[in-house]
C-alpha cells in the first residue's frame, strides 16, 4: 500500500456564508482527494482577498497582520501533517484537523472501541464468542499497522475503503504459523464482528456515519456435515480399549441423540433432569449461546449413557452429569475416534448437533418446527439449513408418493375394469 500522501493547504473564501459585506476565512486541508475544512474566525470584504494567491491583497497593517497570522496557521497545519508522519499514525484530513483543533484527545478511537466492546461484554458473550471477537481485533490492528503504517485510528476516520481494504487483506492474509489461510466464510466473519463494534459506536454516538451502510457481507452457502446412520452406528458399537476414548465417544453419541452443543452438555446437572408431560425423563436447560430455553426427550440411547455417568465421582465431585473435558480436548481426542472407526469426516462435537437435527429427526419424519425448538433456534430459517442438504429423505418421501399415487392408479383402473 502507498506510504506516502497527496497534501495541501489552501485559504478560501466561503461566500455563501457571507454578511454585512464581508466573507469568512476557511482553511481547506486536502489530503489524498480527501476534503476538511477549518474556520479560521476571520473575516474579510471579498474585493480585499486574492483568490488564486489565497492571502489577502493589499499592504495596509491590517493586512500585513492577517497575512502573517495565515503564515501562522500554515505553518501549523505542515507541522500537524509531520507529526502523524513521525508518530506512524494514519495521514487523513480529518486527522490533520483534529490535531490542529486540539481534539484528537477527545476523540475515540478503533482500538478503543474494540478494548471497550471485549470489557463491556466479556461477561454476557460465551467464552467462545469472546474469544472470536478477541481474534479479530488481532487481525485489525495487524492490518492497520501492515497496511496503514498506524497502531490506531479515529473512529471519524473509518471509510468505506478502510472495510474493502480489511477484506481484502483478510482474504489474501498467509498466516506464518500453523494456521490455515481464512477461507471467505471466515473473512466475512471477522467483519461481521467489526460491522458489530462499529455499530455499537454509532448508538454510544461515538461516531455519526455508518462506514458499514454501503458494504455488503458476502458468505457462501455451505452444506452442514453430519454422520450418515451407518456411520454413528459404527461409532455407537466401536470397543474402545482406551477409557478416555470411551468417555470422548459417550459424549459424542449422548450429543447426536440430544443436539445439544458442547457447552450446553457439559453445564448439565441432574436438575436438568425432569419428568415430562409424557411420564418420561426430559432435559431442560437454556442455550448458552442464545439464553433460549431448550426442553428435549431423552432418547433410550441417550438416556443409557445418562445412567453410566451420572454416579461417576467426577461427574459428583463437580455436580455436573458428566465428567467435564475441555471442549479442545475433546474434539482432539475425536480425530482419533474417527480414524479407528474409518470414518473420513472431520468429527468435532458440533458435527453431534447436526447429526440430531438430520438424521436421527429429519431423516425418521420428525417435524421441522419441532426439530428448531429441540435446537434452540431462535428462527426456523436456521433449521432449514439442515432440511436442505437430506437428499436421501426428498428420495424417501417421493418413493412413498410414487407408491401412493401407483396404488391409486391400479385401484382406479380396477373399479374402470369392474363397472366395464
Amino acid at each position: 500500500m502507498r506510504t506516502t500522501n497527496t497534501f495541501g493547504i489552501q485559504f478560501i473564501l466561503r461566500m455563501n456564508r457571507a454578511k454585512d459585506g464581508l466573507a469568512p476565512i476557511y482553511a481547506r486541508i486536502t489530503v489524498d482527494s480527501e476534503r476538511k475544512e477549518i474556520s479560521l474566525k476571520r473575516w474579510i470584504k471579498p474585493t480585499d482577498w486574492n483568490n488564486k494567491k489565497g492571502m489577502a491583497r493589499g499592504s495596509r497593517e491590517k493586512i500585513r497582520s492577517l497575512n502573517h497570522y495565515l503564515e501562522e496557521v500554515k505553518a501549523r497545519l505542515v507541522e500537524c501533517y509531520q507529526q502523524l508522519q513521525i508518530n506512524k499514525k494514519l495521514i487523513s484530513a480529518e486527522g490533520i484537523k483534529n490535531m490542529f483543533l486540539g481534539t484528537q484527545d477527545k476523540e475515540h478511537t478503533l482500538s478503543k472501541l474494540m478494548e471497550y466492546h471485549n470489557t463491556r461484554f466479556k461477561d454476557t458473550l460465551a467464552w467462545g464468542t469472546m474469544k472470536n471477537y478477541h481474534t479479530t481485533q488481532k487481525y485489525v490492528l495487524k492490518f492497520m499497522k501492515e497496511e496503514y503504517g498506524t497502531s490506531d485510528m479515529y473512529l471519524s476516520e473509518l471509510r468505506y475503503k478502510f472495510i474493502t481494504d480489511f477484506e481484502v487483506y483478510l482474504l489474501n492474509h498467509i498466516p506464518k504459523d500453523h494456521q490455515r489461510p481464512l477461507t471467505n466464510n471466515g473473512a466475512m466473519k471477522h467483519l461481521e464482528r467489526l460491522k458489530k463494534m462499529v455499530a455499537l459506536a454509532v448508538k454510544m454516538e461515538w461516531l455519526i456515519k455508518e462506514p458499514f451502510s454501503r458494504f455488503k457481507l458476502k458468505f457462501n452457502k455451505v452444506d452442514r456435515g453430519y454422520l450418515e446412520a451407518r456411520e454413528l452406528e459404527a461409532i455407537e458399537q466401536k470397543e474402545f480399549s482406551i477409557v478416555r476414548l470411551q468417555w470422548v465417544r459417550d459424549l459424542f453419541v449422548f450429543s447426536c441423540y440430544t443436539g445439544l452443543a458442547y457447552v450446553d452438555t457439559m453445564n448439565l446437572t441432574p436438575d436438568n433432569i425432569s419428568i415430562g408431560i409424557d411420564g418420561e425423563y426430559w432435559i431442560s436447560t437454556c442455550r448458552k449461546k442464545t439464553d433460549k430455553p431448550v426442553r428435549v426427550p431423552i432418547l433410550p440411547k441417550a438416556w443409557e449413557i445418562v445412567e453410566k455417568y451420572r454416579s461417576d465421582p467426577r461427574s459428583i465431585e463437580k455436580g455436573t452429569l458428566f465428567p467435564v473435558i475441555s471442549n479442545q480436548k475433546l474434539n482432539s481426542y475425536l480425530k482419533e475416534i474417527a480414524d479407528l472407526c474409518g470414518i473420513n469426516k472431520n468429527l468435532t462435537f458440533h458435527l453431534a448437533r447436526h447429526t440430531f437435527a438430520t438424521t436421527v429427526t429429519l431423516l425418521n419424519g420428525v417435524p421441522i418446527e419441532t426439530v428448531c425448538k429441540m435446537l434452540g433456534h431462535t428462527k426456523i430459517a436456521t433449521t432449514q439449513i439442515y432440511a436442505r442438504v437430506v437428499d436421501q429423505k426428498v428420495s424417501e418421501d417421493m418413493k412413498s408418493l410414487k407408491e401412493t399415487l401407483g396404488q391409486k392408479k391400479n385401484s382406479q383402473t380396477g373399479l374402470n375394469s369392474a363397472n366395464g
